[in-house]
């Protein structure tokens, strides 16, 4: 029996643990962690990103065997002073059975590993171990705030239409220690991390093609979030973000789409793939207005080998108008190679 779809999500109240872990009835996940660290003077930027995909045609299969979900997970490394950008993926199926699994993503709490590949809550922090081609993740992520609903109440829109919706938290200012290895280093690492976890049946509506997005830790403890989806003529077809004041608490300000507004400041051109990426905005958040500028132009991931997708994503910088440094985090930019299929 082939089950064509999974069953529509209908808006609720989010509840915890449980909603930190896996929901295999939607659609789409992903637990998406960037941070930026700093080892003595060197900085570094990193990457590790799970993704859970429904099959639909398995899911009426009796096996134990069956791909009932597909697991994905990437992992890059901007090295600032390298001036290098290093990334891997993974893929692998899961069944449902920890016991048979290559991959397996629990349903009661945030707990996902990929081969060696691992990201686990224990005790309010994140345990998250990678091992890549040309370098190594091993860090603790500790949190510092409340973990924040975005959208409304964790219902975040993603298009005119009410079942263009996803359901979204993200935990901003994780404090990150750990270790990072870079070839023969093995480098002891501290600073800000943030996490998103989101699920959804449709992520995108039909004329979009590609998404801008961006997380950022404040050095005061803020944290701001806005994204745009764009269509293949570069025009916004939904935004929203959101903004919560330092220390903390559990609500933010949440911004519709009228009141986003990215507008593009310099573009850098992949000598790999030609797509001409927007790697410094003006973006205007309700009454505020920053600069998000990349601290390495050369961050596009070609992901061909698990998603499908090539992409930017990569350590940027969050400046007022006057170009004082107020925070840092991560840029993300889809659709420019080619229009994100998810």
């Amino acid at each position: 029996m082939i089950d064509p779809a999974p069953p529509p999500l209908v808006q609720r109240m989010l509840q915890f643990p449980r909603d930190l872990g896996s929901h295999p009835d939607a659609a789409l996940e992903w637990w998406y962690i960037t941070g930026a660290v700093q080892a003595s003077q060197r900085q570094l930027g990193f990457q590790l990103t799970f993704f859970r995909s429904r099959v639909p045609a398995t899911q009426g299969m009796k096996s134990r065997f069956a791909a009932r979900q597909l697991i994905f997970a990437h992992t890059a490394l901007t090295d600032v002073r390298g001036q290098r950008l290093w990334h891997d993926q993974r893929i692998a199926r899961s069944a449902g059975e920890r016991q048979v699994d290559l991959a397996h993503a629990s349903d009661t709490d945030t707990a996902i590993h990929l081969r060696e590949w691992t990201l686990v809550r224990q005790n309010g922090r994140y345990l998250a171990q990678a091992r890549a081609n040309h370098f190594s993740l091993n860090l603790t992520l500790t949190e510092t705030q409340p973990l924040l609903l975005q959208g409304d109440q964790g219902w975040s829109r993603k298009g005119p239409l009410p079942s263009q919706a996803s359901f979204y938290y993200s935990k901003p200012q994780l404090q990150v220690s750990g270790t990072v290895g870079l070839g023969q280093e093995r480098l002891s690492v501290q600073g800000r991390a943030w996490l998103d976890h989101e699920w959804s049946n449709a992520f995108m509506p039909p004329l979009a093609v590609g998404w801008d997005w961006i997380g950022m830790n404040l050095q005061d403890g803020s944290a701001l979030t806005a994204f745009q989806l764009r269509d293949a003529k570069g025009q916004a077809v939904w935004a929203g973000g959101s903004w919560r004041e330092a220390p903390g608490p559990a609500s933010a300000q949440a911004f519709g789409p009228e009141q986003i507004v990215f507008k593009p400041r310099r573009h850098w051109k992949s000598p790999a793939t030609a797509a001409v990426y927007p790697v410094e905005w003006d973006l205007a958040v309700g009454s505020k207005h920053f600069v998000v500028r990349a601290v390495l132009d050369a961050q596009e991931l070609d992901s061909s080998r698990s998603t499908g997708a090539v992409y930017w994503e990569g350590l940027s910088d969050l400046l007022d108008a006057s170009g004082q440094l107020l925070g840092r985090g991560y840029l993300e930019l889809t659709g420019y190679a080619k229009p994100l299929q998810l």
